[in-house]
């Protein structure tokens, strides 16, 4: 475990400020939920707790069906990283922290198809250097309870292809059902 040098008090309700710098460092934001471990050495460890990180199996799956049906390379992330990819290198962008831009379709609740697939797409993940080598794709947000818990993410392989209704459909069917599976 890394050490931060940073000492916090208990307050008299039993609570501990998480200082702004490791928040910032983990992407933790005002009302995210964090999962609560101790091991046998009385170590508290907090972690960033992930809804459909829960899924991840089940993820993997429906992104192998999405990539087998349509062609294309099928992404599903948490609100944070990629957690399944099918169709496309798993060493490049499994685990991968989403991009600013994927975190942003995911806040503001829309749905993106690159225009007229002629734009260079969005980058994935934070590594991504906006290279051209996808020329179309699809991010719809997977919504459970009203809020935003990831995304389904279509990205072509092929620079003609073009993004239409049906990807449109397959992402917004994939992540309606992800979604749902939460609310059981």
């Amino acid at each position: 475990m890394k050490a931060t040098g940073v000492v916090r008090r208990i307050d008299d309700l039993g609570r501990v400020v998480i200082p702004k710098e490791i928040r910032k460092t983990l992407r933790i934001k005002e009302g995210d939920p964090l999962e609560i471990f101790t091991d046998k050495d009385g170590e508290i460890i907090l972690k960033k707790y992930s809804p459909i990180g829960e899924l991840t199996e089940f993820a993997t799956e429906y992104a192998e069906t999405l990539s087998k049906t349509t062609g294309h390379i099928a992404f599903i992330t948490d609100k944070d990283t990629i957690i399944a990819v099918s169709g496309g290198s798993k060493k490049e962008y499994l685990e991968q922290s989403v991009s600013d831009e994927i975190e942003q379709i995911m806040e503001d609740k829309e749905v993106y198809t690159s225009k007229e697939n002629k734009d260079i797409s969005m980058p994935i993940t934070k590594n991504d250097k906006n290279d051209k080598k996808n020329n179309s794709q699809v991010v719809y947000p997977i919504i459970s309870n009203g809020d935003t818990i990831g995304s389904v993410i279509l990205l072509s392989k092929e620079a003609n292809v073009k993004m239409d209704e049906v990807e449109t459909k397959l992402a917004q069917s994939a992540a309606t059902f992800l979604g749902s599976q939460m609310e059981i």
